[in-house]
């Protein structure tokens, strides 16, 4: 149940019993009505703009409307306190017991509480890592990986039908200079001393491996043969190989996808082709000449004829290329079959996690999916920035495999998936992170992942002390389902119960926007205020979870402790993190 939900729909009952009394016109629109926490949490448990939003179209003042809707909204059972303030907000205090039934909510739902049905019916698309297949992952795809990964798992918790998929870009030259690198490999696999790497090969180690494997399936075949002959061979092998080593690595991360998408298998296919005529039929793509970009100098710029799609048409700066001077497709021209490809396999809500380096990318990309869908697909692009490796405040090198990148793996290896994978969301994903080695790792408040399990396992602490001091006392889930709790009257518990009933609208909120870093933020909250509540107990003992003298409070307490364990072990499952039982 979204508390905030429930509020909304009694504000939009009230406007409606305004209308039909006469007091307000009949037929306004309430699509723009919002309830939400307020600003100050001085202020009340809610606050709604919906007398700002209507007065212009009730032809009336906001004030004066809100006082209307105020007297018609003090009816309402659960409403305790209502007030107007500025210019027409609205600010709501519900009752206690309100918050106290949320307690009952969680604990009859368990894990699922919080889940939305806001997607029902809706197939979204979320594409994540695509990383070119010619080496290991390394930490900025990482913070890509968890992203997706999170926010496919987000969505699913919203209610949507998640396809989670990579599109292998492997109809490049990349990999063509990757199939000659693997080719010297395989030359050394064979005794061979190749000395240094020749610039614009990869150097990592990581290909000696693939160089064995091309040993092991053609002996010396390869070697008296010309490139031409060799490299199509080879080429297949090192992108089969390296898949299997990015799988692995994203493996490793708790990363699993459901689809593989090759670029190579696009064009083979002949949906590019395909693809730009049906563009070029609707007089979408043309030969043109491009002025020079910002910056570039006129001498320096060729001013040719080329194959253009009308970008500007559908919001892009400019038109775009889709040849290149040799007669091939661009990279464009691939993403453009690849995405009305995601279309035809029934995804119209389509999200591509990328990198940093792609940032103007994307405006292209969006008019590409909204020409080649005729505006019945949407496209919604989430950039991550860059992640800074530290240790202590200084920036490091530990890449093995490399030579030249810290690989996802090592980063795994050395702090565990789930320090990963909460760390990679402490911000939003269009923000740098520094990711300090010492800093996920200690055990202190100033250190989130830390800080949310360790609310997680303290509540287990709870119980064992209950069990232990109070061994008589039923703290099951029929007790606790029937427990008193009226007598959870602290502002401070009630504070926790109003966190907790926050969190389906978290979910919402944050699927809605393409934001699970709200996820993070809301655990991190909920266990700091948790753990003020036990530290309060230290110097006001009537606060303390075990009263031995009040079997009755003690339950009640134990209701709210298990309740809010359950909402944390929820909101760690979005991040595929397994909750601890016990610090160690």
């Amino acid at each position: 149940m979204n508390i905030f939900s429930t509020i909304k729909e009694q504000v939009v009952a009230s406007i409606y019993a305004l209308a039909a009394e006469g007091e307000l016109p009949s037929g306004l629109a309430t699509e723009r009505i919002a309830v939400e926490p307020p600003r100050e949490a001085s202020h009340g448990d809610m606050a709604t703009n919906a007398a700002m939003v209507l007065a212009k179209s009730a032809s009336m003042k906001p004030r004066d409307l809100a006082e209307k809707l105020c007297q018609k909204l003090r009816e309402c059972e659960n409403v305790e306190e209502i007030e107007i303030a500025g210019p027409g907000f609205i600010n709501i205090r519900l009752n206690a017991s309100l918050w106290q039934s949320c307690i009952k909510n969680v604990l009859q739902q368990g894990a699922s509480f919080g889940a939305s049905t806001m997607g029902v019916g809706k197939q979204v698309n979320v594409e994540y890592v695509s990383a070119n297949p010619t080496g290991p992952l390394h930490i900025g795809h990482a913070r890509g990986a968890v992203f997706g990964d999170v926010l496919a798992a987000l969505l699913e918790k919203a209610g949507y039908e998640v396809c989670r998929e990579y599109y292998i870009n492997d109809a490049g030259a990349q990999v063509d200079v990757l199939a000659r690198s693997a080719y010297l490999r395989y030359r050394e696999a064979q005794g061979e001393d190749i000395g240094d790497i020749p610039e614009g090969l990869y150097p990592g180690v990581y290909l000696k491996a693939v160089g064995e494997v091309l040993y092991e399936r053609h002996g010396n075949r390869l070697m008296t043969l010309p490139e031409a002959e060799w490299l199509k061979d080879v080429r297949e092998i090192a992108i089969s190989e390296m898949m299997t080593l990015i799988q692995s690595d994203l493996s490793a991360l708790g990363v699993e996808l459901d689809i593989f998408t090759s670029e190579r298998s696009l064009v083979v296919a002949g949906e590019v082709d395909a693809c730009l005529q049906e563009l070029e039929g609707r007089n979408l793509i043309y030969e043109g000449i491009l002025e020079p970009p910002k910056g570039k100098k006129p001498e320096n710029w060729e001013a040719r004829p080329q194959t253009l799609f009308k970008a500007v048409e559908f919001g892009d700066d400019v038109d775009r290329p889709l040849k290149k001077s040799d007669g091939s497709w661009t990279y464009f021209a691939s993403d453009i079959a690849y995405h009305r490809d995601k279309y035809t396999r029934g995804f119209s809500y389509q999200i591509d996690v990328w990198g940093a380096d792609h940032g103007g990318y994307v405006k292209r990309m969006q008019a590409a999916v909204n020409a080649v869908t005729e505006g019945n697909a949407e496209l919604d692009v989430k950039i991550c920035q860059l992640v800074k490796l530290m240790d202590k405040g200084k920036p490091i090198k530990m890449s093995k495999r490399s030579g030249n990148f810290v690989t996802l793996r090592d980063l795994v290896d050395e702090v565990g998936k789930d320090v990963v994978r909460f760390s990679m969301l402490t911000r939003k994903n269009d923000a740098s992170l520094d990711f300090d080695l010492t800093a996920v790792t200690e055990q202190s408040r100033d250190n989130p992942v830390w800080y949310v399990q360790y609310a997680h396992a303290r509540c287990n602490s709870i119980r064992r002390m209950v069990e232990t001091q109070m061994p008589g006392l039923n703290i099951g889930d029929k007790a606790l389902a029937s427990a008193a709790l009226d007598r959870l009257s602290d502002d401070s518990e009630i504070a926790l119960m109003r966190l907790m009933a926050g969190w389906p609208r978290i979910v919402e909120a944050a699927a809605e926007a393409h934001e699970p870093h709200r996820i993070a933020f809301y655990l991190s909250e909920l266990a700091s205020a948790f753990h003020s509540h036990w530290n309060r107990g230290t110097d006001e003992p009537e606060l303390r979870f075990i009263i031995e003298d009040d079997p009755e409070v003690t339950v009640a307490r134990f209701a709210l402790v298990r309740a809010l364990q359950t909402v944390v072990a929820s909101g760690l499952a979005v991040f595929g993190i397994e909750p601890v039982v016990e610090m160690r």
